[in-house]
């Protein structure tokens, strides 16, 4: 019996944004559908408009589970998690730690198959990724000041300015050409389709 995609199924459990006061609350299952989204989007508009050639159907794949180690050791808060080096270091451990808990959960025979999706371990692509997780916190943040939560506006610009600093082609045209919608209600994105 194998305990691996029980196991994953528990991140409807886990809530992000612990510290923050949330108007409605993100638990990882949402973050990472919307990583996946976004990572297959930024593939495609590098492919499309970069001149790059990304396997977008795995990048949505590693956005599926970039996070999945937050089964195990929670969501730890980016301030605190990157509030020095050392702890920054002692993290990446527990992480890589807990990514080898969920894929030893896994048959041998389908282990290999999911190793690189859980661990990241694709170079050309882990960019990407980050610049998608990164996103998907930007809407948030977005979608938190538009409900009147001024808990956000800091971490609104500080998110926006890591996604600037991946300095991502295709996070740009994603950033000019699809996150202004995020402002709209939805009568005026009907309008506007």
């Amino acid at each position: 019996m194998s305990n691996f995609f029980s196991m994953l199924f528990r991140m409807k459990y886990i809530d992000r944004w612990s510290l923050m006061r949330n108007s409605r609350p993100e638990t990882l299952t949402e973050h990472a559908m919307e990583t996946a989204v976004l990572a297959h989007a930024l593939a495609l508009i590098g492919n499309t408009r970069c001149k790059k050639n990304y396997n977008a159907d795995r990048a949505a794949v590693m956005g599926l589970f970039h996070d999945a180690h937050e089964i195990l050791t929670g969501d730890m808060p980016t301030p605190v998690k990157y509030q020095n080096s050392e702890i920054c270091h002692a993290f990446k451990g527990v992480e890589a730690a807990a990514n080898q808990d969920l894929l030893s959960m896994l048959p041998e025979d389908l282990r290999e198959h999911y190793r690189a999706p859980v661990e990241e371990d694709d170079q050309e692509l882990k960019p990407l990724i980050k610049a998608a997780d990164k996103l998907s916190a930007l809407i948030k943040c977005i979608e938190e000041r538009k409900a009147g939560n001024g808990e956000f506006a800091s971490a609104e610009r500080s998110v926006l300015e890591a996604v600037r600093q991946t300095k991502l082609e295709e996070a740009e045209i994603f950033i000019r050409e699809f996150l202004p919608a995020f402002e709209r209600t939805l009568d005026e994105m009907r309008q506007n389709s």
